[in-house]
């Protein structure tokens, strides 16, 4: 991956750099689409695009002939709508809140419905309208997060005045287990999901996510909505090929120093030298996504050594070890890899004791960003 020069960086004052491969994004989107076919592939970019970035990733996508977009909220939707042709298709996940029905149904976004209530406040403003407004219907198929019950799909179909001026796109349910191949909790939902479809004959399921979406085609539907996947996490445990990483994040070395046997590093003292070790501060922190769980326990990376996270994250830096490399390596501006080619998405996850998704969206917005 294509890195920007230590200069550039530098004039900006930035604290760290991060890079977004937007080739390889539009790689493993294309990857999902090849497997999924010929089922569709959507693209989740709420949470600004777990971290990196709606606009220059949504953009990246539709040009590569992504026309379906997922965001949670509709402030998300709002902002990106403007910035996608129209023949873009925005969804809201968690639905509308009261109140934004007729803002969403002019502004041409599609709203997730989740409960009855958000049906009937939904076909109030097609009603108002004079027209038919699209929307997806979510229903629970074991997750108990977000959707309608099997009874609640029975009563919809039973009277065909509840979804009265409504254009059904999909019906939708999500997965809870698909990272885990064999979880057998995937076999129950995809039963759940195949019965609630059977009541609404002829409208297309929308079922997969990254995971479900290389599970195998009960798991998928007629369109996926992969996430994590796009961004080089690992969807699945089952997954042999792993997607290509898209991010790359480094760290600039604030100071350097070297303390004796018995010295207290960080806050509340919890690291002690047993001997005399040899440190660098990091400018990031746990305000920049390295998360405090990785206090004693992660690592940043130069040139291939491991430099160990001693003692605890701070808000705006970290304290590393660097007593494994040659004695004035680094200096003032040095550069120190988090997540590249030595330390992965996946293994800075698994030092956190979390998963990929809350490293990527934990990205606070203090650095120098490239888009490559």
């Amino acid at each position: 991956m294509d890195m920007v020069s230590s200069t550039e960086w530098q004039k900006t004052g930035a604290p760290g750099y991060l890079s977004v491969d937007l080739s390889a994004l539009k790689r493993n989107y294309r990857r999902i689409v090849s497997t999924v076919s010929p089922a569709r592939a959507a693209a989740v970019v709420k949470a600004d695009a777990y971290g990196l970035g709606a606009e220059k990733v949504s953009s990246a996508l539709y040009q590569e002939g992504c026309r379906d977009f997922f965001v949670a909220q509709y402030g998300e939707a709002v902002a990106l709508r403007p910035l996608l042709s129209k023949d873009a298709a925005i969804y809201v996940l968690n639905g509308l809140q009261p109140g934004s029905e007729t803002d969403c149904a002019l502004r041409g976004i599609i709203p997730v419905l989740n409960s009855l209530e958000q049906v009937a406040r939904w076909r109030a403003a097609a009603t108002l309208s004079g027209r038919k407004l699209p929307a997806l219907l979510q229903f629970d198929t074991g997750m108990s997060r977000l959707g309608m019950s099997v009874e609640e799909a029975e009563a919809l179909a039973a009277d065909a005045q509840l979804l009265e001026n409504i254009d059904v796109r999909y019906i939708m349910s999500h997965l809870a287990c698909a990272d885990e191949a064999d979880d057998v909790h995937n076999g129950l939902q995809a039963e759940q999901m195949r019965r609630i479809a059977d009541i609404f004959p002829g409208i297309p399921v929308s079922f997969g996510n990254s995971g479900g979406s290389f599970l195998g085609e009960k798991f998928r539907g007629a369109m996926v909505r992969p996430g994590i996947a796009l961004y080089g996490g690992r969807p699945t445990d089952m997954l042999q090929q792993p997607m290509e990483p898209v991010v790359r994040i480094e760290g600039a070395v604030v100071q350097t120093r070297t303390v004796p046997a018995g010295t207290a590093v960080g806050y509340s003292a919890t690291y002690i030298a047993q001997e005399e070790r040899r440190l660098a501060t990091v400018s990031l922190g746990y305000a920049d996504g390295i998360l405090r769980s990785l206090s004693s326990k992660g690592a940043f990376v130069y040139q291939g050594v491991r430099l160990p996270i001693v003692g605890r994250v701070s808000m705006d830096s970290t304290i590393v070890d660097v007593s494994d490399l040659p004695e004035g390596a680094l200096k003032l501006g040095s550069r120190v890899e988090f997540i590249g080619d030595h330390q992965t998405l996946e293994d800075v996850a698994e030092q956190a004791g979390t998963i990929s998704w809350e490293i990527l969206t934990s990205i606070g917005n203090r650095y120098y960003r490239q888009y490559i």
